[in-house]
């Protein structure tokens, strides 16, 4: 099956419903049985179904007044109308109301399961549709950027992405690398095929084989069924290998050899196997340094680095901060169901100067616990102050006073103001609306070190 289906069976012959129920249990399709119209009703209320198979003629509410019921209750339900032969007639009029198809009692119930297994279908193409258009936007909004390194990223990224050059993507954790990864991908004459990602870094050596290769029936303890890894897996689209600096040295001899032949050979099998995918690779690591260190092969490297991406960290494009910061917030009161109207002043000040060693995930994090602690429709920085919501050590002692927390923040954006204009004091003191008095007096007091030009 496609997707896991929830069926409902409604037929006031008992012996019937209950063959049905036998027969699409067997395929693995959980269902339940209603005698009548009105008990079905009631049971659409009050459960999830995909899927209601009714008989047309039942005393009380019959099979064309329950598939009203259903469209108009949910005209995502899809419903198969059972008749007899002789009100085939009727059951041609049900679907042009709605019904999905319907069967014929005395036929052989495959052509049943045929009409089960399509509606299956339909709803994981659907399925993935939305989840694919909802990621998409997601991402297209986490891309957009005020930043003029990252913009040039993007606009390289979207070059590159109608080629088939292998692409490295550099950048710290939590940058959004996957992100990136999937905007070339989305933006290449692949996007309609799959997007394969793999963390080489939550494998084991043994099992990252396995993952990449897969293996065939009786390779080794416990290999009772023949299983495709990701590489063949991302046949004619884009397998991204993320964390690539950590395989292991023998992982990556047969890597380099499979990116040059575009062949894969199973765990348990010597036959080559042909595929077309396109690669993108990342690391948080420096990959230049672990090569002089012996840990990564250089001809490897040259092999998956046609093209280099680099990411900067969020602590170097704060001026993304607050769209960012908008976004992940309507995300989180969405996805906790929870809404929350803004953030007080004091809150945003210290959001926009903190460092975020996590970079965008950890800022997405935060902005998660921030909505989850939230005792008001409006985000305080008394919020903070008595939670563990920051990873940086100067943000998780609880006992910090309010005062603390908004001198963290004013000596960051002085100190941000200040290198943005080479240490112009004047120029600084204008920004911050400030005099150049009053700033000498914030630059004594913070213990800033002022750089000579």
């Amino acid at each position: 099956m496609a997707v896991e289906l929830k069926l409902l069976v409604v037929d006031d012959e008992k012996d019937f419903r209950n063959l049905l129920r036998v027969i699409l249990e067997r395929e693995g399709y959980l269902t339940d049985i209603a005698e009548n119209g009105n008990i079905a009703i009631d049971m659409i209320k009050k459960n999830h179904y995909d899927v209601v198979l009714t008989d047309m003629k039942m005393n009380g509410i019959d099979g064309m007044q329950l598939l009203e019921y259903i469209k108009t209750f949910d005209e995502k339900i899809e419903c198969i109308i059972i008749t007899g032969f002789g009100s085939v007639k009727n059951a041609v009029e049900a679907m042009k109301k709605g019904a999905f198809s319907y069967f014929i009692k005395s036929n052989n119930p495959q052509e049943l399961l045929f009409d089960i297994e399509k509606i299956s279908k339909i709803k994981s193409l659907s399925d993935q549709n939305n989840l694919l258009k909802d990621e998409i936007g997601k991402q297209n909004y986490i891309l957009k950027s005020k930043n003029h390194d990252f913009q040039k990223t993007i606009k390289y990224a979207k070059k590159v992405a109608t080629t088939d050059s292998n692409v490295l993507i550099l950048g710290e954790s939590g940058v959004g690398k996957e992100v990136v990864a999937r905007f070339i991908h989305k933006c290449s004459n692949r996007k309609n095929e799959i997007f394969m990602a793999v963390n080489c870094h939550s494998f084991s050596d043994s099992l990252l084989e396995d993952e990449l290769y897969g293996h065939e029936k009786g390779a080794f303890t416990g290999s009772y069924h023949m299983r495709k890894g990701r590489f063949e897996a991302s046949d004619k689209g884009t397998l991204f290998l993320d964390e690539i600096g950590d395989i292991p040295a023998s992982t990556q001899i047969k890597i380099l050899r499979n990116i040059e032949n575009k062949e894969i050979e199973r765990i348990g099998n010597n036959k080559s196997i042909k595929i077309d995918f396109r690669l993108i690779c990342a690391t948080n690591k420096d990959i230049k340094s672990e090569i002089y260190k012996g840990r990564f092969r250089k001809d490897l490297y040259y092999r998956i680095s046609t093209v280099i991406l680099e990411i900067p960290p969020l602590r170097r494009r704060k001026e993304d901060l607050p769209i960012l910061i908008d976004f992940f917030l309507k995300r989180a009161q969405k996805d906790l169901k929870k809404k929350v109207k803004g953030l007080d002043e004091d809150l945003m000040n210290v959001l926009l100067n903190y460092n975020y060693p996590g970079n965008v995930r950890e800022l997405r994090n935060i902005i998660e616990r921030l909505v989850v602690i939230a005792e008001n429709d409006k985000l305080t920085l008394r919020d903070v102050s008595g939670y563990d919501v920051f990873s940086d050590s100067r943000f998780l002692n609880n006992k910090k006073s309010l005062k603390e927390v908004r001198q963290f923040a004013e000596r960051s954006h002085i100190i941000k103001i200040l290198e943005s204009y080479d240490f112009d004091i004047n120029k600084t003191a204008e920004i911050l609306q400030i005099t150049s008095r009053q700033l000498y007096n914030k630059i004594n007091e913070y213990n800033i070190v002022i750089r000579k030009n």
